[in-house]
């Protein structure tokens, strides 16, 4: 497969934003009722942003540092790895900050993978997070905009996602897993991450391995552990159906 990325990067801030609105309308939805959500949202909103430009600056910001597009880089720079963790993060200080004690993680599950496609998608239109270069009779390849031919990064994880919304939409419509949607997605996206790293074109330290698979792999086993442990406390509450 060869296909040409084109350089849009209207398109890129749109899809973005068009995410960001998408996932803000559905919890303001749900927040009617529970001005509580509300400011968890905000939390989300908040821990993301800080999240993804942090983990940026772990993984990149060392072979950025003699570039002559550095300050752009690194003030546009981010990851969707550190947008989840410190998404999380935020969630659970805004809990504990207003009281909250029920679960969340679910309704940010089932519309992650639709708000994260669409910041893909303005990678795909925009022709950034490429793959690395391969041999054009490479199972799968594309070329990028100077005509290298390129492992498909961006339109693998999209499809990947697209799989984890129909997953994660089946659990919650059959009420497998609940309350524990999101501990999926993390360790499954962790994991989806930390072993296509090394298809993507991202800096390796020392040439072995990228800062963001070292956060996939946490995030891998933050998700297993919390997965695990909400099992045990859900299996203990009375009445509650098991999986």
């Amino acid at each position: 497969m060869h296909e040409l990325i084109p350089q849009t990067g209207g398109a890129y801030a749109v899809l973005m934003l068009t995410g960001i609105a998408v996932s803000a309308a559905y919890w303001f939805r749900r927040g009617r009722h529970d001005p509580a959500l509300l400011v968890i949202y905000i939390g989300a909103l908040g821990g993301a942003f800080a999240g993804a430009k942090l983990a940026y600056v772990f993984a990149e910001i060392a072979s950025d540092w003699n570039r002559p597009d550095f300050w752009l880089r690194l003030a546009t720079g981010k990851s969707i790895v550190g947008g989840l963790l410190g998404g999380y993060a935020g969630v659970e200080a805004m809990k504990k900050l207003v009281g909250h004690e029920k679960s969340t993680g679910d309704a940010f599950a089932l519309i992650l993978p639709v708000a994260l496609l669409l910041g893909r998608a303005g990678c795909w239109l925009h022709g950034c997070c490429l793959g690395r270069s391969v041999p054009a009779d490479f199972p799968l390849t594309l070329r990028d905009a100077e005509g290298v031919t390129r492992w498909p990064a961006v339109p693998v994880e999209m499809a990947f996602l697209a799989v984890m919304f129909a997953l994660m939409a089946f659990w919650k419509w059959s009420g497998r897993h609940r309350d524990r949607l999101f501990f999926i997605f993390l360790a499954a996206y962790g994991a989806f991450r930390f072993t296509h790293e090394w298809l993507r074109d991202t800096p390796k330290w020392a040439g072995v391995a990228s800062g963001y698979q070292v956060l996939s792999a946490g995030m891998t086993v933050l998700g297993a552990v919390m997965f695990v442990r909400r099992g045990r406390r859900t299996r203990a509450l009375p009445g509650r159906p098991q999986d």
